[in-house]
């Protein structure tokens, strides 16, 4: 699969880029893949071939590109005390910006054929829920989207299928925390919860020590079918 950086906006000595990863056979819907807080990593580059390989035209914009340019961070010590500096860093509502004018860009490529949807993880499982509060994607995907209880005011601005996953062990986003997002989305008959009792933050990547194969395939599963069907 063909793979590049690609310029999403620039601003002079601040270049906005992404990672556009081409599906096998060279066109498809679009898909805005919004990272952890360890950057266009290798994990999310792999995470965005997986998505290419089920026929998606994938963008995963370099969310801290006003802290850092294109980062990319390992899962040890020194890259989590970084990674953690940088969303420190982070305006979300900026970055949520990012992720709609990453979709208005992947739009516009020759290759997209069909809708563009968002999926994120941690930190961009918050994005993806902005870029549907934004009205920027056509469906999201949110896993463990960390922050989106204490921004449920969009919850209302968000008219798209949504999908959420969470991990019933998770510290990060209690099961409080999830009982609001539910109530929040009460009226939108598009929005879908799944659950992972047993399961904690981050269990779908494999890089982390909370990965958990079981729910990592059967949350990647019920996305595929999820945005088969929005799209």
């Amino acid at each position: 699969m063909a793979s590049q950086w690609i310029d999403i906006a620039d601003s002079g000595d601040r270049r906005f880029t992404g990672h556009l990863t081409l599906p096998p056979a060279g066109t498809g819907p679009g898909l805005v893949l919004l990272q952890e807080i360890w950057g266009v990593n290798h994990h999310i580059r792999a995470v965005a071939e997986q998505y290419a390989l089920a026929g998606f035209v994938v963008l995963a914009p370099d969310v801290f590109w006003r802290q850092e340019h294109q980062v990319d961070l390992d899962y040890d010590e020194p890259g989590i005390a970084r990674a953690k500096e940088l969303r420190a860093g982070l305006d979300d509502a900026r970055a949520g910006d990012d992720a709609c004018q990453a979709t208005r860009v992947l739009r516009e490529r020759p290759e997209i054929q069909g809708p563009v949807a968002a999926v994120g993880y941690c930190l961009g499982g918050q994005l993806a829920y902005r870029a549907a509060a934004g009205q920027a994607v056509d469906a999201a995907v949110s896993f463990y989207g960390g922050g989106i209880a204490a921004n449920l005011e969009l919850a209302a601005q968000v008219q798209v299928p949504m999908l959420f996953h969470h991990a019933g062990r998770d510290k990060m986003i209690p099961p409080e925390d999830v009982d609001r997002i539910r109530r929040a989305f009460g009226g939108h008959d598009q929005a879908v919860f799944c659950d992972y009792p047993e399961s904690d933050h981050g269990f779908s990547c494999w890089g982390r020590p909370a990965y958990d194969q079981r729910a990592a395939a059967l949350a990647h599963g019920r996305s595929l079918t999820f945005l088969a069907g929005q799209l």
